[in-house]
């Protein structure tokens, strides 16, 4: 298995506001936090609604819309 810290951050749209799924909350996609073991990150996210500000899988991010 590969370690975590062999990964690069990956390119991330920060700053982008996109949804999760379809018709999902707004969120603005942030920074690259930690690399996974299986090769994805954790990327900060910011709720557009609340103002939270979670993580989230950049895979995920990769396959959700840009929000409308």
């Amino acid at each position: 298995m590969l370690s975590a810290a062999n990964y690069s951050p990956p390119d991330v749209p920060f700053g982008k506001i996109k949804c999760f799924g379809s018709f999902g909350a707004k969120y603005e996609v942030g920074k690259p936090l930690r690399a996974l073991d299986n090769g994805d990150w954790m990327v900060a996210i910011k709720l557009v609604e609340t103002g939270e500000e979670v993580e989230y899988r950049f895979t995920h991010i990769q396959d959700d819309p840009e929000a409308r």
